[in-house]
């Protein structure tokens, strides 16, 4: 896989490297606050050995096909913006989870619904999925938004179907299928 970056001309997705980690755990912690709610990965006490870990066994998770995992970040700067990725993929039937977050610093400015475009086309022409799912709690309002201003179709509303620190949640499905109307251009086709 190549390193160049899938890009808007404003933000870039690309796959983490292990220069990343302090970038990555400076946006992680800012946003521990905003993220813990949702992300049972994220706590108060969140540590940069975390961060190293997660970083480390990322090839792994690349590797096996079990994750994709991206960074987000400003396209000019380099500065990371959040992260992105791809996870229980079924290959089947071309089809794969989409998630994102955005460190608290850049939100409100449309990253994550750029990055889930970028994102979601990268699936597509890369990965020759035909399908991708975003699965959000009912109560990450922000979350959903992205999701739709990204161009998602919410499906409905699944019962239980997220556990976060011990506690069920309803979650909303939304999907971006390969034949959709895409928007975004990148600035390079590899990844």
């Amino acid at each position: 896989m190549s390193a160049r970056p899938f890009s808007d001309g404003v933000i870039s997705i690309r796959r983490i490297k292990q220069s990343d980690v302090q970038q990555l755990y400076e946006a992680t912690y800012e946003s521990i606050d905003d993220l813990r709610r949702w992300m049972p990965w994220c706590h108060p006490d969140y540590t940069i050995k975390e961060t190293i870990e997660f970083v480390r066994s990322r090839s792994e998770a690349w590797d096996t096909d079990e994750e994709r995992s991206l960074v987000i970040v400003d396209h000019r700067s380099g500065d990371i913006l959040g992260g992105c990725g791809l996870n229980r993929f079924d290959r089947d039937y071309a089809c794969a989870n989409l998630g994102y977050w955005v460190r608290t610093s850049a939100a409100g400015r449309g990253i994550g619904t750029a990055a889930t475009r970028l994102l979601a086309r990268y699936a597509f022409e890369k990965e020759h999925l035909h399908r991708v799912e975003i699965l959000v709690a009912a109560g990450n309002l922000a979350s959903q938004r992205v999701a739709e201003k990204a161009g998602a179709t919410r499906e409905g509303v699944l019962r239980d179907r997220l556990n976060v620190w011990g506690m069920y949640h309803d979650a909303v499905l939304y999907s971006l299928l390969a034949t959709d109307e895409r928007q975004g251009a990148t600035d390079s086709d590899e990844f």
